[in-house]
């Protein structure tokens, strides 16, 4: 997956480059934050924690990277976000306070086979997940009843 080859000013690549940066910590954070979440909500009995589509798209996200993982390609933020860098003219991560501390968080130094074990020991535990607390559908409104 490669980014559209037009032309853009390096400061506008940069500036992409970080939002995206932003958004993949994003996406980590949450990824890693819900299964806790999740596991104290089933036993507190938080409502919100069974709901469906939050569960499935926590579910997909997973099996997504650890799918990607498996087959040995990087998440396409990180491509993407690498392909902008080198738009902006940077050989690899420069002192920015937002590329600084927000890659420390994202990219570690180890082997491949760490992360694939890494991905798909979590995505087995988010499937696990749907069984220690279940996942329900969107309550339905209530109905009126009419009297004749």
């Amino acid at each position: 997956m490669r980014l559209h080859n037009g032309p853009m000013h390096p400061d506008t690549a940069q500036l992409l480059a970080d939002g995206l940066l932003t958004l993949h910590v994003a996406v980590v954070v949450s990824v890693v934050g819900l299964l806790p979440l999740v596991l104290i909500g089933g036993v507190r009995g938080w409502r919100w924690v069974q709901h469906r589509g939050l569960r499935l798209t926590h579910l997909v996200l997973i099996v997504f990277i650890a799918v990607q993982s498996w087959l040995g390609q990087l998440c396409p933020l990180t491509v993407w976000e690498q392909q902008l860098r080198e738009r902006a003219g940077q050989a690899g991560y420069t002192d920015s306070f937002i590329e600084h501390w927000l890659s420390r968080l994202l990219y570690w130094q180890a082997p491949w086979w760490v992360f694939v074990a890494a991905y798909t020991a979590f995505a087995m535990l988010v499937v696990l997940t749907w069984w220690w607390v279940r996942p329900t559908a969107a309550p339905r409104p209530p109905t009126e009843r009419t009297s004749r």
